[in-house]
């Protein structure tokens, strides 16, 4: 039972709320359609589509890192928001195809946007990299510490995937998105909860053959998808569940659904396994392919953009990524 003086002091001092005030994206220019794909994959735009969603993907020019695509896409939300770089307290990045072993990504944009003010680090956790980094970003202003927090999930798999291998290839694709978070104490909007789990068992469904301390200075992604298929489905739709619960919320009282965008067949899985109607849940992965930390940021920003994602709706997040890792977020708009 709480002390009255504890009672007071709640009321007195409410505790932050993380609040979205604006997204952003950036997608590199050059599109590779499932026609476009090197002969010798022995693919077709049938068989793509029939098994991912895939239509094509973006592809980072040769003068494009992750950094640039996270700085563009930082400054779009930035815009978006109506808020200066000069305000930004710290800058996460979710990514797991940095420009180098170090320094960071979140370093480099923060030299981008000349937001010295401003602490930075990246976050890794593969495909559930954003959900990861928003809630650290939650966390540090429920505490106080920060008002003001640039998220952006970035990625450039193309750089890393095997493009003779059928398997993997043909899912990946590279881009950047944003969101901007403030601490405010007033009203019903802002992150709700957020839920992060890891399962280190299955580390060898989904991993690169190669990095810094294995002697490779990159490696390749090497994937057991049927593994990855059956445990994404199973922790996604899992943890969305724990999200709702935990909210006192059902899935009815839910506008949106943004899972992160492997494969079209593991958001109808987890969709149904929710029981969400599927026109409620938002599927981008036809025009982006997999982007990784970047799918939930490049998704929400698609849905918001047509006029779906309105002010004073509630959305779902739910990511899957090799480790493995997954969470879920809930957030009132």
């Amino acid at each position: 039972m709480k002390h009255p003086w504890q009672r007071w002091y709640k009321m007195t001092h409410p505790l932050p709320t993380a609040v979205l005030k604006g997204y952003g994206v950036y997608l590199p220019q050059k599109i590779l359609l499932n026609a476009d794909l090197p002969p010798a994959l022995e693919t077709s735009d049938e068989w793509i589509q029939q098994r991912t969603g895939i239509r094509q993907r973006h592809i980072a020019a040769d003068s494009e890192t992750t950094s640039t695509l996270a700085i563009n896409a930082a400054r779009n939300a930035l815009e978006n928001a109506g808020i200066a770089a000069t305000s930004v307290d710290l800058i996460l990045v979710a990514t797991s195809t940095p420009d180098n072993t170090f320094p960071s990504v979140a370093s480099k944009v923060q030299h981008g946007l000349q937001a010295y003010q401003a602490a930075a680090f990246d976050v890794q956790a593969v495909c559930a990299g954003f959900v990861y980094a928003l809630a650290t970003a939650n966390s540090f202003i429920r505490s106080g510490q920060y008002k003001t927090i640039l998220v952006i999930g970035a990625e450039t798999f193309s750089r890393i995937v095997d493009w003779q291998d059928r398997s993997t290839c043909v899912l990946f694709g590279d881009g950047a998105g944003a969101f901007v978070l403030q601490a405010e104490t007033t009203g019903r909007k802002g992150i709700i909860n957020t839920h992060l789990y890891t399962n280190g068992a299955h580390t060898e469904m989904l991993y690169t053959d190669g990095g810094a301390s294995s002697g490779d200075l990159v490696g390749k992604v090497r994937m057991n998808g049927k593994e990855v298929f059956k445990h994404a489905v199973e922790y996604m739709s899992a943890a969305a569940q724990h999200a709702l619960d935990e909210a006192n919320l059902t899935i009815e009282e839910i506008d949106w659904l943004i899972p992160h965008q492997a494969n079209s067949r593991i958001i109808e899985s987890v969709g149904k396994r929710l029981k969400i109607p599927a026109e409620k849940v938002v599927i981008t992965v036809d025009s982006h392919a997999n982007t990784s930390a970047a799918s939930i940021p490049l998704a929400f920003h698609a849905a918001a953009s047509a006029g779906k994602i309105t002010a004073g709706q509630k959305v779902l997040l739910v990511a899957m990524g090799a480790g493995f890792t997954w969470g879920s977020a809930v957030i009132q708009l």
